[in-house]
């Protein structure tokens, strides 16, 4: 093969190449094109290309990097309230925050099924059969009792800026009330009871019947307008109207007081009425300076 010349500035293709064109160029194979200057090529084989300093493409790829963070950060990241709302869910462990009823029960159950199945030689430890018998036998009676007279502990709503107050502005009768509602509790009607009896005056005049008695389904933590600690109480009462609490408003301060004001309204939904115990020992709260 011979060698072959081209002008500067043009391009030779050498080599298979199949193509038919409009101007009757012929099917050519493994034979050399004459010299064809790239502006006379079809349409399909130009190509146009696009120069980008390294500068900007290295701003673009910043740029695209950057969008994309954040919108991945935005999509796994959770949502958070407005004005420091954030909801702090109450998952701390406390020894009052477990059922004895359960744990009774379980164990004098698994004590009595082991100690019947080694009595009977289906199990091994046959030489300790009568002692888990002896001790099965009371502590599944004690847990059946406890978990008949459990009361459950509420549920408790806690916004994260109602717990930065807590501890140094919530009254030690307010944590108090936290504290015996949000555990398990034996041998009580309800929440509070003691409280509602003596406010509602049950069976007295002047007061309600006990059938009628109000039952709290929760409570929550939060922070009044004016930047003081809250603790809301949520009582269920289809047979009381909002009249019945707000003429005991008073009671509700003086119980629960010294320091307390007490506010009551509506609640969500039909029947439900929420008492306000508001905090005043910061009724003047320090600046974040001092």
């Amino acid at each position: 093969m011979g060698t072959i010349s081209a002008a500067p500035g043009a391009t030779v293709f050498i080599g298979h190449l199949r193509r038919r064109s409009c101007l009757g160029l012929c099917d050519r194979h493994r034979e050399s094109m004459p010299a064809v200057s790239s502006l006379q090529l079809p349409w399909p084989t130009r190509r146009r290309w696009l120069y980008v300093p390294d500068k900007r493409l290295k701003r673009e790829l910043l740029r695209l990097e950057f969008v994309a963070g954040a919108a991945d950060s935005t999509s796994s990241s959770p949502s958070v309230a407005a004005g420091d709302k954030t909801l702090i869910p109450d998952d701390e462990f406390s020894i009052a925050k477990v059922s004895f009823g359960v744990i009774g029960l379980g164990l004098g159950v698994s004590l009595l099924s082991y100690g019947f199945g080694a009595y009977f030689n289906i199990l091994p430890g046959s030489e300790w059969s009568a002692l888990m018998l002896t001790y099965g036998f009371p502590l599944a009676i004690i847990g059946m009792a406890l978990k008949y007279a459990e009361l459950k502990p509420v549920p408790c709503l806690s916004y994260s800026d109602a717990v930065k107050l807590r501890e140094r502005y919530a009254t030690s009768i307010l944590k108090q009330v936290r504290s015996d509602v949000t555990r398990y509790r034996y041998g009580d009607e309800q929440h509070l009871d003691e409280a509602l009896k003596r406010i509602f005056q049950y069976g007295l005049g002047g007061g309600i019947p006990r059938r009628n008695a109000p039952i709290l389904q929760m409570i929550k933590e939060e922070v009044t307008p004016d930047g003081k600690y809250c603790l809301v109480l949520i009582f269920e009462a289809k047979a009381l109207k909002l009249s019945d609490f707000e003429q005991r408003q008073a009671k509700f301060a003086s119980f629960f007081g010294p320091d307390i004001a007490a506010e009551v309204g509506k609640g969500e939904s039909e029947g439900l009425y929420e008492v306000r115990l508001i905090s005043n020992l910061n009724a003047n709260p320090p600046s974040s300076s001092s």
